[in-house]
């Protein structure tokens, strides 16, 4: 039953790939792509029929196999290399050129084989090994030409990814599963066979849908492909040596072949861990293999990143550093901000702080760095090469630092920011154009980020002082109302003064001036801040009442025993506002009229003088505006203060005055008997 299912499987798939690769006649010629795609289709075909014809354990059948897979390599080369003018033409030749020697020396050993009867077994075991080498290289490199190509082009080149590495994914399986059980069984070759006639359909569409098969290989692929073929290498070496161990023979065969796995693999591990190859091999990468030394986009990524990277480990200044460093591989650097005696360190990353100066140094640098705002190689200054930089200006700690490799001036508007300090890389070199380039462009948004931040810091250092003013322009409204009530009573101390009545009077008013004076003072610390206390039920005629008892003035109270859900201390602060703007626009003889009543849910007191009035357009526009005021001398902070205080409480204040026949204020708060109720419910 196998033997037909492979005849038949592997016949269908002839016929397939034959049909497609005579559909492609006409325009192989046309691109090289279709050339070698051509070729890839007969190749497939002719292996197909020879393991339905002969046999697939028949050396002729190996070699097909061998000419189908090198095929697809080279098409798959062609679509890679069809940017003539790429910069990693080096790194797709070295690449495919590694899995082609592997695949030619598992054709050679399918053909010593053939004259080596007896050692039958090892060979086919080692063609088999580098078989499973083949397939896994074949489908690293299906997975970086997905990744090179346009992407507005993958739609058209999916299908044959897909259908190439469903293909060498199936010798995988098949060439693994006849590795571990030594043996080559006829199902394995069945289901293969089944596979590959079941892939021909993807490769008829994929020749439909191909698209312009664009590719565009990035830096990122292209240091992959280096590292895959460093580890193809690496396997193929101890495949090799293993196997000369074997046959050297001896009694400690897996001793030795252990140890040697073990050494090499501990020696590559070692060599790779390292910084410094790591540094190396980029540099030479960039240098050999590609125009630029950068990939500018990956690099502009990662930099935004390290900036605006709130992690909570690195500071602002911190992060600045690393994402300079990071572009060039400098190990470390530092921070350094103009001052006044120079340049000062403000922040280090990964730079030992003891050697770092105290004080600033350099009272040149500030200046010259601005002006010039040329980054400075600091070995070319140590060496003299460097014509325009003596290093007098420079400090004399960075000149003096071996590990000092690159000073970069942060300049923003024509105003120095700062500069940093780079430490010397793991791959010393010396900074071309493109560094220069490339550090100029950081440098100048660097610049920009950190004036960014200290403009911050001065705006919140503004906004704590205009805090401090605003909360000294209200407690200055309170000292004036202060001082009005002392200077009243000192005028009438001089008439009065033999009362005994006036003086106990006299005494409880400065006892009571004192404590709101040094409760004002509290208020204007810059480490007070105003808490609004939890409202609570207020009597308001007990409180109103000790509100007039303060001024001099006649004061008429009258209304109902209401309770309101009010702060006590702002409610009292807030009547003194609005009863001393209502004296202030009576005249002596006067009265002024404090009515309290119960209106609903709300608690209403009322504030009614027969003073001068003001106009609906001053109470519109003006009454509630800070530094507003329509009295000689007035703040025009009161009746702002009272507005805000009452809507701290949930309240509001209205307002209605007539100009020559005076002014009612009218304060609404929530009655304390609902407030309870609603927190009950």
């Amino acid at each position: 039953m196998a033997l037909t299912v492979i005849l038949w499987a592997h016949a269908l798939a002839a016929l397939l790939f034959g049909m497609i690769a005579l559909s492609q006649v006409r325009d192989a010629a046309t691109a090289l792509p279709r050339l070698t795609f051509l070729v890839a289709l007969i190749a497939t075909a002719l292996w197909a029929l020879a393991v339905a014809g002969i046999d697939a354990g028949d050396v002729a059948t190996h070699i097909t196999e061998g000419l189908r897979d090198f095929s697809w390599l080279a098409f798959m080369y062609a679509l890679v290399r069809r940017d003539r003018t790429a910069p990693y033409a080096r790194t797709v030749t070295l690449l495919y050129a590694t899995v082609a020697a592997i695949l030619v020396a598992a054709i050679g050993v399918a053909i010593a084989g053939k004259f080596r009867p007896l050692d039958v077994a090892a060979f086919a075991n080692g063609r088999m090994a580098l078989r499973m080498m083949v397939a896994v290289s074949a489908l690293v490199l299906v997975h970086h030409l997905y990744a090179a190509a346009a992407p507005v082009n993958r739609g058209g080149i999916r299908l044959l990814v897909v259908a190439l590495a469903a293909m060498w994914g199936v010798d995988l399986v098949v060439y693994a599963i006849g590795y571990v059980t030594q043996s080559w069984a006829d199902d394995l070759v069945a289901l293969r066979g089944v596979a590959v006639a079941l892939l021909a359909p993807l490769f008829a569409v994929a020749v439909l849908r191909n698209g312009d098969w664009t590719l565009r290989l990035s830096r990122s692929v292209a240091w992959q492909s280096l590292s895959l073929a460093a580890v193809i290498l690496y396997l193929l070496v101890t495949v090799l040596a293993t196997s000369l161990i074997a046959r050297i023979g001896g009694d400690y065969v897996r001793v030795a072949q252990t140890a040697f796995v073990f050494g090499s693999t501990t020696a590559v591990l070692t060599l790779v861990s390292s910084p410094w190859l790591k540094a190396w091999a980029k540099v030479k990468l960039a240098k050999h293999l590609f125009r630029h030394r950068y990939d500018y986009r990956a690099e502009w990524i990662r930099f935004t990143e390290t900036l605006g990277k709130m992690d909570g480990v690195l500071a602002l200044e911190q992060r600045v550093v690393k994402a300079v460093a990071d572009l060039t591989d400098s190990p470390a650097g530092v921070l350094l901000v103009p001052e006044t005696n120079g340049l000062g360190v403000s922040a280090e990353w990964n730079w030992a702080s003891e050697r770092l100066p105290v004080a600033p140094l350099g009272e040149g640098a500030t200046g010259h760095l601005t002006g010039s705002v040329r980054i400075i190689e600091l070995d070319a200054v140590r060496s003299g090469d460097d014509k325009t930089e003596d290093g007098s200006t420079l400090p004399s700690w960075i000149v003096d630092a071996s590990a000092a490799w690159v000073l970069v001036p942060l300049v923003h508007l024509h105003r120095l920011q700062g500069a940093i300090l780079l430490a010397r890389p793991p791959v010393d070199r010396a900074l071309d154009w493109e560094d220069f380039d490339l550090l100029r462009i950081v440098g100048r948004q660097v610049a920009s980020h950190l004036a960014e931040a200290r403009a911050q810091e001065a705006l919140a250092e503004a906004e704590r002082f205009d805090e401090f003013n605003r909360r000294f322009a209200f407690i200055l409204h309170d000292i004036k109302n202060l001082v009005s009530q002392l200077t009243l009573t000192a005028r009438n101390a001089e008439r009065h003064a033999h009362n005994p009545d006036f003086r106990a009077d006299m005494i409880a008013t400065l006892q009571d001036s004192a404590g709101r004076m040094n409760a004002l003072l509290a208020r204007l610390s810059q480490h007070h801040i105003a808490q609004a206390e939890e409202l609570r039920p207020t009597g308001l005629l007990p409180l109103i009442e000790r509100v007039a008892g303060r001024m001099q003035h006649p004061i008429l109270v009258t209304g109902n025993a209401t309770t309101a859900a009010a702060d006590p201390l702002r409610l009292e602060q807030m009547l003194g506002h609005l009863v001393q703007n209502a004296i202030d626009a009576s005249s002596p003889e006067d009265p002024v009229h404090i009515m309290v009543a119960a209106e609903g849910k709300r608690a209403v007191i009322r504030i009614v003088d027969t003073g001068c009035g003001m106009s609906p357009a001053f109470v519109r526009d003006k009454l509630f505006k800070p530094f507003v005021s329509s009295k000689p001398g007035g703040f025009g902070i009161g009746a702002f203060e009272a507005r805000q205080l009452t809507e701290g409480m949930g309240g509001a204040v209205h307002v209605s005055s007539r100009e020559g026949e005076g002014t009612t204020f009218r304060i609404e708060l929530a009655r304390a008997s609902d407030i309870q109720l609603d927190q009950a419910a």
